[in-house]
């Protein structure tokens, strides 16, 4: 690890003042991502600026929904009794990453934050534009097992890790961040890119922003919700494919079906193929096909990964039937 110079902010202005004034400095959280590509000289930063004792842990009822404190730690969002309550959903996607250990370390903002877990990324002795921008990229010809099926480029095939992103998603929460020139509020659907030309940039946040709350709106999907996550092994593994649904029934019908895909894109998928089709129909097995082949119609597979197609197909299928508590 490189030295570097140890900064504590006593305010969310100073912490964002520190970052505009020191152009290689970057904000230190729970560090339980950013440390390791730090030790492993993947990211460098001449200054850690520690936000972890600024005001940002509250979890609280707002007019809309429920506002997430970015400091607050993934195992007391998860288990906090508002999020259990009224968001189920995002409480099993938390509950489902990493362990114990590191829920109990990582913060909401954080998380969002992580960067992937692609092997090239991790690995300097091999190509990879988002570590290094335009020594290109080891995983699209190379052993690509785990990558992307939508929205990659042929600059990055790599895919963004985090489980909570995902429920978020589905969700329609927003973010709210305070930056050099005051607070804006950016929708989740907008916060992570696709790789593109710039596979170096995981999100649109501005150079010094520091995230200060995650919005939930409202929710109609707590009687009917499922997080599914496909992976390597029951815990520790980042998914192969997972799927959030929330359905909102009228009836027999589905008024409102949100879904949500990780582990196949540079950012959560939105499945919106699949919502549609699933709008005023209703949850019947044939239905929950159609809208599963609607989706992974456009997924397009590499080399080692042509199986996340049909996983992907089948999960959003058992996703759908235990939200609807339609299970085989």
């Amino acid at each position: 690890m490189k030295p570097f110079e140890y900064v504590r902010s006593k305010t969310a202005g100073d912490a964002v003042k520190t970052l505009e004034t020191r152009p290689q400095a970057r904000f230190l959280a729970g560090g339980t991502n950013l440390l390791d590509l730090m030790k492993d000289d993947i990211m460098t930063a001449t200054d850690l600026v520690d936000v972890t004792r600024l005001d940002l842990t509250e979890i609280r009822e707002t007019e809309n929904g429920l506002s997430l404190g970015a400091l607050a730690k993934n195992a007391d969002t998860a288990n906090h009794p508002l999020v259990r309550k009224n968001y189920p959903l995002l409480s099993r996607a938390i509950l489902s990453a990493a362990t114990v250990q590191i829920r109990n370390m990582a913060t909401n903002g954080g998380n969002l934050l992580q960067r992937t877990r692609c092997p090239y990324f991790y690995d300097p002795a091999t190509p990879c534009n988002k570590r290094s921008p335009g020594s290109g990229c080891g995983a699209l010809e190379g052993l690509n097992r785990t990558h992307a099926i939508f929205g990659w480029s042929d600059k990055c095939v790599a895919v963004h890790p985090s489980d909570m992103a995902v429920a978020l998603a589905a969700l329609d929460a927003s973010v709210r961040v305070s930056g050099p020139d005051g607070e804006r509020v950016i929708p989740i659907a907008e916060f992570h890119r696709l790789p593109g030309d710039t596979p170096e940039r995981d999100t649109n946040l501005e150079r010094g922003e520091l995230i200060i709350t995650i919005e939930l709106p409202k929710s109609n999907f707590t009687d009917h919700h499922y997080y599914l996550k496909v992976r390597d092994r029951a815990s520790y593994a980042f998914a192969l494919v997972s799927v959030a649904v929330g359905l909102e029934m009228d009836g027999e019908s589905i008024k409102n079906a949100r879904i949500a895909m990780g582990g196949v894109a540079h950012k959560p998928w939105r499945a919106l193929k699949a919502e549609e089709v699933l709008i005023g129909k209703p949850p019947t097995a044939a239905n929950f096909e159609a809208a599963a082949n609607a989706e992974m119609a456009g997924a397009k597979a590499l080399e080692h990964n042509s199986y996340k197609v049909e996983l992907g197909r089948r999960a959003i299928v058992r996703a759908l039937q235990q939200a609807a508590g339609k299970t085989a």
